[in-house]
């Protein structure tokens, strides 16, 4: 019998050895190793017959079976027989012979096996393996293994054999391919190699005393040469690794001579693995410059020494001396040059600039002082080690300063100072160095004049200008024997006359240029004595020149102001000159330095001089030849060279209009600007981009030339000449071209509007227009404004970089003043577009991105052209009709949402309305049709938020009040006491922060409109206000929202028709804003509009209230945010806030909740429909009491209120919305919701924000909206009020207990939820309501709806809580409904069960025994059912109940410590429950049962270790449970066992976990008598079905259970 049991039992594990979780693995292991215990060869052969049985097992599980084998034998290797071991020993070397060597673990675990058996039965072992042996080839790994283990293993046994598996195996080493198998060599050889090492060091105890360690040298020795030499070599680290752990012993064995033959090789190829290779080392080079710059400069100061101290002997060396220094000049060091200019003086003082060749060093020095000083000149204290640019000229005018000193009178000269009187004399000098050489050196003057007068026509010397006047000024008196020559005729390599008056003309124009060029040039004009018919006209002109620079600064001097004087200075020179061929040739000079002019500031004035010396010139031919070679010869892609040509032609036309006219047509009509065609055309010398600015400056050259021809010849030859020229070249896109277009235009146009174009503002000026007016006509006019808004259009939307825009809307100016007038069509398109050009424009930037030079100045001109534009047309058109076209054009600027758009369209409004009032005559009274539009677009300005802005909106208004005050019959200077103070709000608007004065601003403003606007246009501009509600600047919306308000409160009783048609006006403003705030997230502009529409509303519903209303509740559902926002409006007034909740209060109890409406389907329950006004009233509550000024209404009205929200909440229930409103937004219209949210604001306003936090943070509102937990969240609605406004609830209740009656269910439910909860707080019994509430639920045990009953049982059983003094009082009646509860046969769910039970529980705690002893076994008996089902709820709530029942048995109640002992077994296992409340229920029951089990150990036990804060190891802890039960009911153990295996197919697989331990442990602490009660083969099969359970922790008790079985065997 005991076999059978053990076979069975082994059977059942070895079947479940498939396992693959390590933990079940784990557990069969040592429940098979148990069985070994109790018969080891029997289990042995067990699992040996099923191994060999089953051939197809994976190798997982035959490998388990084989460690458990072994694990047996090597606790029990003693008891083995022979046989046995026969047995096993040859299993084992099969199965290491079928493991293949990828199956690792199957081959450790029968190598194990066989070196367990091995360390007894070696011989057998060794006979087994080594005839497995293949011959000529390597045997399998894990045989090696398994031999190398057992030589570890069984040392004195396995020595033994080793010397004829050496020499099985050290042939055949050279075939090892695999790295796998070099590895198991390697380990075979270190284990025999240490095995043979533990053999000689024990050789006395050994069985064999004569084995000695050199035989096996031979072997080892072949095998060490092996390894060394070759497998060290291997890439793989592993191999390379085993190598090494191989060497070490076989290195004791092999002989000494053969390890020192060895180590030569061994060692270097050990190394090897260590080497390492060196990395390069940088290395840096150095460089001779340093070098070569110290030796030249140390040649230099050698040089000057010399020089110094011996000239004599340095005399004949003057040639070669200049000669070396030929590459020193070249040289770019600063350090050099600063030497080289030391040196100079030196050479100076020696007679060395007499020399040929020494022209070069004048030619340094002169260079350098045109470099450009950062500094002002001076000697520096000390020289830097490397000197810059601004150091060097630093040292060379310092040096000539030091020299100046010998020279009479020159310490007194300031190099670019100014003299203290005017006169000639005494006109400012400055110090040069060709002063010094001259005064010194006998003989240099004459060579320095001749040297540097010619340098003064060369460009390019910038700041050596100023000292080379200087020098020449000072040298001019000395040089008088040397006279310039005239004309064509110079002496030698001097200029003449008239180069040198043009140039320094020409160096006089830029007077602060270079540190003040003007004065030196000036004085040395003077000095020269250039005409001798001019020296009296000069001695008196030039100090006056001098004088105006003397009385100006760079800042203060007009550069174009002083060109002109230099200008007019050259035409009365050349009047004064009576030689007329001095004049022309002057004129072929000018002509000539145009050619190569010093800079294109300089060019441009060379033109205008060219054009002041053609006037007088006497030549008609030369003059004819300059013009056209000007034409020719210019360069046009350069806007000087078109500006200057443009000057000349226009100062020319004045005295030669024929010429100028003749070469612009011949010019015209020439190869030069006709466009290139055919083959050859790319052959041509202009390309088409040069032939268009040659076209821009022949433009820009008629425009001048109209613009300065006498006014009696104009318009003769307007027509046929100028005009056609230039709309030949209108649709041209080269942008230069185009300005020139403009120019000339608006230079034709203003001298045709002004009628006397030749006498502006003299002959060289740009004549700045007088602005248009005037009389004249123009053809082609259309066509010229056209052309212009064409340029305008064009132009792109950046910062300006030119003046396009600037002078297309000047010329736009110009020709609107002209006749014919333009056409509506035309007007419009010109104002959209000059608007455009203009007032778009981007903001100035700064920063990364700053906008191009001057391009705010370029923008000042063209707004100041806009507004000249403007007035223009407003004057072709003065009357109110041509404003209001001009502000309708202007309106999107005026409303744009960028502020330097506004700033600028408020700008030219203000000059419109300035001018318009201006011009104004009104000659009979009449409306004032623009004063609507035009003001609903300024008023709103008056609250922008940019101060600018505002101040020019606020005078705008002013000034179009007072025009409206023109049109009502008063005078333009009458002075309004309304108006005109408006002018005191100005200080506050120019507030850069005006908030805090915005609202009182807007006010005074609508009170000054609502009492000057006539009564017929009120509505209109209250309109026109609400359409700026939609303003893209908020703060001008609420300013148009204040003002709006101001002025119906002002006027609002007038309105009375009008209420419905405003309110819908200001429903749609508001919606769209809304919109807006969504789109923008402009949330604080938003609820300022909201608050100035309530406002709107309570303004009109004070007045009338009734219209109001009625408008509101005919809007459509569900409210619209506009809506919402009217009706907030009504109760911010607490005179109407309360009137207006009695109405609404009023329709929500009149009208009948919902109707029921019949589905279609068969058999499907009939459908709830809201009824609407009912929904709309709610809504309207809800709006009406969010404002917290309804409080006080609330407050007054709260009796009536709570009660009818409540209902109104449960009616709500599961209704559906009427088909009508079904494809709406129902996000805001669920009835339930809504009425949710009212009740929500109710308590709320009512200052019980306290009840909806608590509510809420229990989610008690979302629960409401749930039908299956409507009830729940009524209860915690109910709870919250008890405890926090507990003195409000009498009238509550008294309203809703006759409601338990109703014949709605959903009103009977809500009710019913909030009174039972009301009995779970004390407040009830102090207010006097336990009774009554009692007796009401009390009877509602017949109730026909389940959840009233449920209800009615959880508020009496929540007496226990609010009230537990009262339950003895009440303690029968309680009862009695709680066992009813128990028993009501209409519980499908056993919902009224549970709670009967839960509060039973409750109720308990508060009884004595006496009370329940009648009905304790009644209801433990009726709850047992419980303990299992599969609903938590119900476990928990019948256990806990169980525990409390437990209280009351008595100790000699053999009756109910039975079923303390039924249900003991399944306390125990659902403490391993997966819902935590069952767990601590039976914690609870556990403790209470304990005392009546009848041991005192499990009493302790539950007492102690189930506490509900402690945590519970339940394993040892039901090994604990097991134990005290075997000592103190034996005879429990078939009862305990049997329900143990009840459980084994719980649903819950903690449960079948815990029943596997549990019946584990009462196996192991049974005796052997018990063990005769417990039916073995039942249990095992159950266990082994167990086994197949899918969850591993279930199979791992599965096991351990199994193997404690074995105390059964």
């Amino acid at each position: 019998m005991m076999e059978s049991r053990l076979r069975r039992l082994a059977l059942a594990l070895l079947e479940a050895s498939a396992e693959a979780e390590p933990e079940v693995q784990q557990q069969l292991r040592e429940a098979l190793s148990g069985l070994g215990a109790a018969d080891p060869e029997e289990l042995l052969q067990c699992c040996g017959e099923y191994l060999r049985n089953n051939d197809k097992l994976p190798a997982s599980q035959r490998a388990l079976i084989l460690a458990s084998m072994a694990a047996v034998v090597r606790s029990h290797l003693e008891e083995l027989g022979q046989a046995t071991a026969n047995d096993a020993i040859a299993l084992g070397a099969i199965e290491i012979s079928r493991a293949k060597e990828a199956q690792q673990a199957w081959q450790a675990a029968a190598g194990a096996l066989l070196v367990e058996l091995g360390r007894r039965f070696l011989a057998r072992v060794m006979q087994e393996l080594l005839r497995r042996f293949p011959p000529g080839t390597l045997p399998p790994p894990g045989l090696l293994r398994t031999c190398a283990d057992l030589a570890s293993a069984n040392v004195f046994g396995m020595v033994p054999f080793l010397s004829s598996i050496l020499g099985t195996l050290l042939p055949l080493l050279g075939t090892a391919r695999a790295d796998s198998m070099k590895c198991t060599l390697c380990y075979a050889l270190q284990r025999f190699s240490e095995s043979i090492q533990e053999y000689l060091a024990g050789q006395e105890q050994g069985p064999d005393p004569t084995v000695r360690g050199d035989a096996f040298a031979p072997e080892l020795g072949a095998a060490f040469d092996t390894l060394s030499l070759q497998w060290a070599q291997s890439r793989d680290g592993k191999v390379r690794q085993a190598v090494l752990e191989a060497l070490g012993p076989m290195s004791s064995l092999i002989p000494p001579e053969k390890l020192q033959e060895q180590l030569p090789k061994l060692l270097p190829s050990i190394l090897g693995l260590y080497k390492k290779h060196p990395e390069p080392f940088p290395i840096s080079k150095c460089s001779s410059e340093r070098h070569r710059l110290g030796a030249l400069l140390l040649l230099l100061l050698l040089l000057r020494h010399l020089l110094n101290s011996a000239p004599s002997q340095m005399e004949m060396q003057k040639v070669s001396i200049l000669s070396s220094l030929k590459v020193p000049l070249q040289d770019g060091s600063p350090k050099v040059r600063r030497a080289l200019l030391q040196l100079l003086s030196s050479l100076a003082h020696h007679g060395f600039l007499q020399l040929p060749g020494a022209e070069a060093l004048l030619e340094f020095l002169v260079l350098q002082c045109s470099l450009t000083p950062d500094t002002a000149p001076g000697i520096p204290e000390k020289f830097p080690e490397d000197p810059s640019d601004a150091d060097v000229r630093s040292v060379s005018v310092s040096t000539l300063v030091l020299l100046s000193s010998t020279v009479p009178g020159l310490s007194q000269v300031r190099l670019g100072g100014k003299s203290q009187k005017m006169g000639i004399s005494n006109m400012p000098k400055g110090p040069k160095f060709p002063i010094l050489l001259s005064s010194t050196v006998p003989g240099l003057s004459q060579v320095l004049w001749r040297f540097l007068l010619p340098l003064l026509l060369r460009p390019g010397l910038g700041w050596a200008l100023p000292p080379l006047c200087h020098s020449l000024a000072l040298l001019a008196p000395k040089m008088q024997q040397e006279p310039l020559g005239d004309g064509a005729e110079s002496q030698g390599s001097l200029p003449c006359a008239q180069a040198v008056t043009v140039r320094l003309l020409a160096i006089s124009s830029q007077p602060w240029l270079c540190g003040g060029r003007a004065f030196p040039a000036l004085r040395l004009l003077w000095e020269l004595r250039l005409h001798p018919e001019l020296e009296k006209f000069w001695a008196q002109e030039i100090p006056k020149l001098l004088q105006l620079l003397q009385e100006n600064s760079e800042n203060s001097l007009d550069q174009e102001q002083w060109e002109e004087r230099l200008l007019q200075f050259l035409q009365e020179s050349l009047e004064s000159i009576t030689e007329k061929s001095w004049i022309c040739a002057l004129v072929t000079e000018t002509s000539r330095q145009l050619r190569a002019p010093d800079g294109s500031q300089e060019k441009l004035f060379l033109f205008r001089c060219l054009g002041a010396a053609l006037g007088p010139c006497p030549s008609r031919a030369l003059i004819r030849d300059q013009l056209r070679e000007l034409l020719e010869n210019a360069r046009c892609q350069e806007e000087a060279d078109r500006e200057g040509l443009s000057f000349c032609f226009g100062i020319c036309a004045r005295s030669h209009l024929e010429e100028t006219l003749e070469k612009l047509e011949d010019f015209g009509k020439s190869e030069a600007l006709r466009k290139s065609q055919g083959l050859f055309s790319i052959f041509k010398d202009r390309s088409e981009a040069e032939q268009e600015k040659l076209r821009a400056a022949l433009v820009l050259c008629y425009g001048r030339v109209a613009a300065a021809a006498p006014p009696e010849l104009l318009r003769s030859r307007l027509e046929p000449q100028l005009l056609q020229r230039l709309l030949q070249h209108g649709h041209s896109k080269d942008p230069v071209l185009k300005l020139s277009l403009a120019r000339s235009v608006s230079m034709i146009g203003r001298a045709l509007a002004c009628g006397n174009a030749g006498k502006n503002s003299g002959n060289f000026g740009n004549y700045p227009g007088n602005g248009p007016g005037g009389s004249g006509s123009i053809a082609h006019k259309a066509e010229l404004v056209a052309l212009m808004v064409e340029f305008l259009r064009a132009e792109p939307p950046e910062a300006p970089r030119t003046r396009l825009r600037q002078r297309a809307l000047s010329a736009c100016a110009h020709l609107v003043a002209l006749e014919p007038p333009l056409s509506d069509s035309e007007r419009s398109e010109l104002l959209d577009t000059a608007l455009a050009s203009v007032l778009g424009l981007p903001a100035p930037e700064s920063g990364k991105n700053p906008d191009p030079p001057g391009a705010q100045d370029l923008l000042r001109e063209a707004l100041g052209a806009l507004t000249e534009l403007l007035q223009g047309l407003l004057q072709r058109r003065p009357n109110p009709g041509g404003l209001q076209e001009i502000f309708m054009h202007l309106g999107p600027w005026i409303r744009s949402p960028r502020p330097q758009e506004r700033l600028r369209a408020l700008g030219v409004s203000e000059a419109l309305l300035g001018t318009f009032l201006g011009q104004l005559r009104v000659t009979s009274l009449a409306p004032f049709p623009a004063l609507v539009p035009v003001l609903a677009l300024l008023v709103p300005r008056c609250s922008d938020g940019i101060p600018g802005v505002r101040r020019l909106a606020l005078d705008s208004v002013r000034a179009l009040l007072r025009i409206q005050l023109c049109y009502q019959g008063f005078s333009r200077d009458h002075q309004d006491e309304l108006v005109e103070g408006l002018q005191s709000l100005q200080e506050g608007l120019e507030n850069p922060n005006p908030n805090p004065d915005l609202g009182h601003s807007c006010t005074r403003i609508g009170v000054v409109l609502g009492r000057r606007i006539p009564p017929e246009q009120l509505l209109g501009l209250l309109l026109a206000l609400l359409e700026s509600w939609d303003d893209p600047e908020p703060d001008c919306a609420r300013g148009a929202a204040a003002i709006g308000n101001a002025l119906i409160r002002e006027r609002g009783g007038i309105l009375q028709d009008k209420v419905p048609e405003l309110l819908a006006a200001l429903h749609a403003r508001l919606h769209f804003l809304q919109q807006q705030q969504q789109a923008q997230e402009a949330a604080r502009a938003e609820l300022q509009l909201q608050r100035a529409a309530q406002s709107s509303v309570l303004l009109l519903a004070l007045q009338h209230p009734r219209s109001v209303v009625g408008f509101l509740l005919g809007r459509a559902l569900p409210f619209d945010g506009p809506t919402c926002t009217m009706w907030r409006a009504l109760g911010t007034e607490p005179s109407l806030a309360s009137q207006i909740l009695e109405l609404l209060l009023e329709r929500l109890s009149r009208e009948i909740p919902f109707k029921e409406s019949k589905s279609f389907l068969l058999g499907s329950a009939a459908e709830r429909v809201a009824t609407a006004l009912p929904l709309a009233a709610t809504l309207a509550l809800d709006e009406l009491m969010s404002v917290p000024e309804a409080a006080a209404a609330v407050l007054e009205r709260f009796p009536e209120l709570f009660p009818a929200l409540l209902l109104r909440l449960g009616c709500a229930l599961g209704v559906r919305l009427p088909r009508a409103l079904q494809g709406r937004d129902r996000a805001g219209l669920e009835p339930c919701s809504c009425a949710v949210q009212t009740l929500r604001a109710m308590l709320a306003r009512a200052g019980n924000a306290d009840v909806v936090q608590d509510v809420g943070s229990a989610g008690g509102w979302e629960l409401m909206e749930i039908p299956e937990r409507h009830h729940d969240g009524i209860a915690l609605l109910a709870g919250a009020m008890a405890r926090r406004c507990g003195p409000r609830l009498p009238p509550i209740v008294r309203s809703l207990i006759p409601v338990l009656g109703s014949a709605l269910e959903c009103q009977r439910v809500t009710s019913s939820a909030f009174l039972a909860e009301l009995l779970n707080h004390n407040v009830v019994n102090d207010l006097l309501l336990l009774e009554p509430l009692v007796d009401a639920l009390t009877a509602l045990e017949k109730d026909s709806c389940l959840l009233v009953r449920v209800l009615a049982l959880r508020g009496l059983g929540n007496v226990a809580s609010g009230s537990p003094e009262q339950i003895r009082r009440h303690g029968s009646q309680l009862l009695a409904s709680m066992v009813n509860g128990m028993d009501d046969k209409d519980d499908p769910n056993n919902l009224l069960a549970l709670e009967a039970m839960s509060s039973l529980s409750k109720i308990l705690d508060h009884l004595e025994e006496r009370d329940v002893q009648s009905m304790l076994l009644r209801v433990a008996i009726r709850i047992r059912p419980f303990f299992d089902s599969e609903h938590a709820e119900l476990r928990h709530s019948s256990i806990l109940l169980f525990g409390n029942l437990s209280r009351f048995s008595r100790s000699d109640s053999e009756v109910f410590s039975e079923q303390i002992l039924n249900g003991l077994v399944t306390l125990l296992l659902h403490l391993q429950d997966p819902q935590p409340d069952v767990v601590k229920a039976c914690k609870f029951a556990l403790r209470m049962c304990g005392p009546s089990l009848g041991c005192e150990g499990l009493r302790e036990m539950f007492g102690n270790h189930l506490r509900e804060e402690r945590g519970l190891h339940y394993g040892e802890f039901i090994n604990d449970a097991a134990k005290f039960l075997m000592r103190s009911h034996p005879a429990l153990l078939s009862r305990l066992i049997s329900t143990n295996l009840f459980y084994f197919k719980s649903p819950w697989r903690e449960l079948r976990a815990a029943a596997a331990m549990f019946t584990g442990f009462l196996v192991l602490h049974m005796d052997e008598e018990q063990g005769q009660q417990v039916d073995l083969d039942q249990l095992i099969s159950a266990l082994k079905l167990l086994l197949q359970d899918p969850v591993p922790a279930v199979r791992v008790k599965v096991a351990e259970t199994l193997g404690r079985l074995v105390r059964l065997l």
